[in-house]
């Protein structure tokens, strides 16, 4: 058996563990470290093993994963998020969907200081479903909304998708994260527009709120100045080169503890609170990382990512056909596994594909993020429906999760058109690092 067969197989057994639900950085770990012995040897693997996990664990340019999910929990613990969702509900309640169009750009805003995506989904879930329900919105259009722009927590900066993908890729984080904020504003446009449309042929989904007059809308701005503030002081001092991403993130934190004790809301509760939700969350992040490092030196020295490239290449096709199936596959994947596990398992196989195709990293970057954002919210796995579920069941007992499935439809198809226009128009991504960067 030669290595790319042993590659082959060690793959194949890897879906089968993931298939009995055993956690995927283990899965990925135990396969890498087998896979890597068999091919060198047992003293090799192990090393393998216990070098990357301390590597992993001791990286400083990882500190931005705690960092930036840390500001995400004291973010929601001090109540940001439910100003967010008001300041949106006065300008947009009053029409048709209005509630689902305010919980479409509440989820925008808070996924700039959060990172995360199933955690803004759980954050604004809690905050917008009832009221949606208070309106009497339908079950479909008020959890398919929260759980699809929760996805935008993916792309807006901070994104801890787009900090791995970077470190993976050996990419400017920075670069990253400026060509993920046009994106995220380009998604959060088309869902708006979704729902307007499909509240427009059925209005009994959505109906309006309340109205309010000029000067309450404009007073409700007031309480985006934390927002602004924090998002302004972490990117544009990358802008401006005042420090670097993982700086930033600090200077994140510090900036959102220092507003929350001026409103008098900072305590050793909350503190103790958002650091117990960012440990688990950055563990759980971490161990993935390090099992997808290990798994890519397995892959690596099998040569499957070189001798998929040459496969790739062998149909002929053009290089926007070839990007085509490598997003489709992205997609079929994103149905099956988590989106952080699915990027770092497979960008050792398709990143030199793409690199020889001529494709910008950067440009990739932000598509294979949008892809998988895709897969947060198709079944069987759509890790933000089932988070939605989990919230949208404290407040009504008998909601069944195909409503939910059912209501990400029209976000599924914008989402769709997002991505076809961004590899139509590629500046729609590259137009912001470019002009700060220059590349």
């Amino acid at each position: 058996m030669d290595t790319s067969q042993i590659g082959i197989l060690g793959i194949l057994v890897m879906l089968f563990l993931f298939l009995a639900r055993i956690p995927v950085a283990y899965v990925m770990a135990l396969i890498g470290v087998a896979g890597f012995s068999i091919i060198t040897s047992l003293n090799s693997g192990l090393n393998l093993l216990s070098r990357n996990i301390y590597d992993t664990f001791t990286a400083y340019h990882l500190t931005t994963i705690p960092l930036f999910i840390f500001m995400g929990q004291l973010a929601f613990s001090s109540g940001i998020s439910s100003r967010l969702y008001q300041i949106a509900y006065r300008f947009f309640g009053k029409t048709k969907g209005g509630l689902s169009i305010a919980t479409v750009a509440s989820c925008t805003a808070f996924g700039a200081i959060c990172g995360s995506s199933p955690a803004t989904a759980a954050t604004m879930a809690t905050v917008a479903i009832p009221e949606m329900k208070k309106y009497k919105y339908s079950d479909a259009l008020a959890t398919g909304s929260v759980a699809s722009a929760g996805g935008l927590g993916m792309i807006m900066p901070p994104s801890v998708v787009l900090i791995i993908y970077g470190v993976l890729t050996e990419q400017s984080i920075g670069k990253l994260f400026m060509s993920g904020i046009i994106p995220a504003l380009f998604i959060m446009v088309l869902f708006m527009v979704a729902i307007w449309i499909l509240c427009y042929f059925s209005p009994n989904q959505g109906p309006p709120g309340e109205s309010y007059p000029l000067s309450v809308k404009l007073k409700s701005l007031l309480g985006l100045t934390d927002i602004l503030l924090i998002f302004l002081l972490v990117v544009g001092g990358m802008f401006k080169g005042l420090f670097t991403p993982t700086e930033a993130a600090a200077v994140g934190v510090i900036g959102l503890m220092v507003l929350t004790a001026l409103k008098k809301r900072l305590s050793w509760e909350l503190i103790k609170t958002a650091s117990l939700e960012t440990l688990k969350t950055s563990s759980m992040v971490m161990f993935l990382i390090a099992g997808a490092v290990v798994f890519g030196k397995f892959l690596a020295i099998t040569r499957i990512p070189f001798n998929m490239a040459t496969w790739v290449n062998s149909f002929n096709l053009p290089a926007f056909g070839i990007m085509a199936l490598i997003i489709l596959i992205y997609f079929i994947g994103g149905c099956f596994m988590d989106s952080l596990a699915l990027i770092m398992l497979t960008i050792p196989i398709f990143y030199p594909v793409v690199l020889e195709l001529g494709y910008n990293p950067i440009w990739f970057g932000i598509i294979i993020v949008l892809v998988t954002e895709m897969g947060v919210i198709t079944p069987p796995v759509g890790i933000n429906v089932y988070v939605v579920y989990g919230v949208a069941k404290k407040y009504q007992k008998d909601l069944r999760l195909e409503s939910i499935f059912k209501g990400i439809i029209p976000f599924f198809l914008a989402i769709v058109v997002g991505i076809i226009m961004m590899f139509i128009f590629p500046q729609i991504i590259l137009f912001l690092p470019e002009l700060i960067y220059g590349v």
